[in-house]
């Protein structure tokens, strides 16, 4: 005769959760509401309590102090000017302070980000007291304060290692990030001193950047189909000539398979900025190219390598070749080596020539492994600072615009914030460019074999 067994997916009166404390728990678990901790003092965990109280007294004393004051400021960014005062005992003048709007910005979304952290450890503190309270009620252990230590290093050490990256990445990403994006709702920039004193404007900045008859706007739209275009071809021409070549080089026909693998990869030893470097100064109208060519006699004019938009675009697609090809063929290689070779019998079995084995076994095996790779070498050539301002500056650059022809989205945020102190654009303009990665990453990969079929190549 089968026993049946009666599951429960509750060890104790029910889950511990904030809703569960609030509706269900004694008066010393609705206490810790409003006295972090009370809770946990009132079933005997006393140091833990003391933790929790603590931790609110320190908050509300910084909220008294600082806190709310941040959180006011930040609605107008700060009101009062910068003023100059006459110092009658010092025969000088004397300037007040005024509002920063850069620092109310920083400490007011600081101050978010701590009542934010707040919320969670008395969410912490309620559900830690209903726990004690259902543990004492069903006549269980209630750990100690040491106990609890205890089971940090055991039960719950993910929760200890990862405490430390986890509020550095708040600290260090999210926290600048979010300071980032707000910066695009304002009118940050060197336009009628607003440096010092700023407002909030709305969305004016990305209607301004997204607009066709506005001088940013049309050059917000050229940069980007540049940054597009460059990204395909930086990426697509890398891709197949790299993987030409480690094919070439593997061949069993080959003879000196790792000299030939030292002499491209010799190129990665050397600094990519030396090597971008030396191409820019080879060159320039009166670089060793230009004169060695008119020496020869093959030319009767230095050739404008940087000086014309048409040749400047491509001059940076090829030397991004000479850097980008061997970091390609390295990370192909051994990919070549794994594909089943009964795939390529049975193809010359069936009278496929080396075209054909190529188009429909070696470069959908590649793709399908590669996938994600491709759309790193994507993105990051979509924000490939080195190559393009190190190479040719963004040049060349009309007159009364920020942006060269050569210019990405990066090397233009660059110049729109450090340069020309558009703080506002360049915030809307990382925005756009994340937003533009993130699409093309996502329909990218979700339209991709490595995606939609995970058991493998077919």
């Amino acid at each position: 005769m089968a026993v049946k067994v009666k599951k429960h997916f509750n060890e104790f009166p029910t889950p511990y959760t904030v809703t569960n404390a609030v509706k269900k728990g004694g008066m010393t678990t609705k206490l810790s509401m409003v006295v972090m901790g009370a809770g946990n003092i009132a079933h005997k965990q006393i140091a833990k309590g003391l933790i929790f109280l603590c931790a609110e007294i320190l908050f509300l004393l910084f909220m008294a102090m600082s806190g709310i004051h941040n959180l006011v400021m930040l609605v107008s960014l700060g009101e009062a000017e910068q003023q100059e005062i006459w110092n009658e005992a010092k025969g000088i003048y004397e300037y007040s302070a005024g509002d920063n709007s850069l620092l109310i910005l920083l400490y007011g979304i600081a101050t978010i980000f701590i009542v934010l952290w707040f919320v969670f450890l008395w969410r912490a503190s309620l559900k830690s007291a209903y726990k004690a309270e259902c543990l004492k009620q069903a006549g269980k252990h209630v750990n100690s304060f040491v106990e609890d230590i205890k089971e940090l290093f055991h039960q719950n050490l993910h929760k200890t290692l990862l405490t430390l990256p986890l509020t550095g990445i708040i600290t260090l990403n999210i926290l600048p990030l979010v300071f980032m994006i707000s910066m695009a709702f304002t009118n940050y920039s060197k336009q009628g001193e607003h440096l010092i004193l700023f407002d909030w404007v709305g969305l004016t900045n990305f209607t301004k950047v997204l607009n066709f008859s506005d001088a940013i706007g049309q050059t917000f739209w050229s940069v980007l189909g540049w940054t597009l275009i460059w990204a395909v071809f930086a990426t697509g021409l890398n891709y197949i000539m790299g993987m030409i070549l480690a094919i070439m080089i593997n061949r069993k026909g080959t003879r000196f398979k790792s000299f030939w693998r030292f002499c491209f990869i010799l190129s990665i030893a050397v600094p990519m900025f030396v090597s971008l470097l030396i191409m820019r100064t080879m060159l320039q109208p009166s670089g060793a190219v230009n004169t060695l060519l008119m020496n020869l006699g093959l030319i009767t004019k230095p050739l404008p390598f940087f000086t014309n938009a048409t040749w400047a675009r491509v001059t940076v697609i090829v030397i991004n070749l000479w850097v980008g090809i061997p970091y390609t063929m390295l990370q192909v290689t051994g990919i070549l080596q794994n594909i089943p070779e009964e795939l390529y019998e049975a193809a010359r079995v069936d009278g496929a020539n080396a075209f054909v084995t190529f188009f429909k076994i070696t470069l959908p095996y590649m793709l399908f492994v590669t996938t994600p790779y491709l759309i790193t070498t994507f993105t990051g050539n979509v924000n490939n600072f080195n190559v393009i301002y190190l190479l040719s500056g963004g040049d060349p650059t009309p007159v009364g615009l920020t942006a060269g022809k050569t210019d990405l989205l990066v090397t233009w945020l660059y110049k729109l914030t450090i340069d020309q102190q558009y703080y506002n654009i360049g915030a809307v303009i990382g925005i756009f460019t994340f937003v533009v990665l993130a699409i093309v990453s996502l329909v990218t990969y979700r339209n991709t074999g490595s995606y939609k079929n995970e058991e493998g190549f077919q």
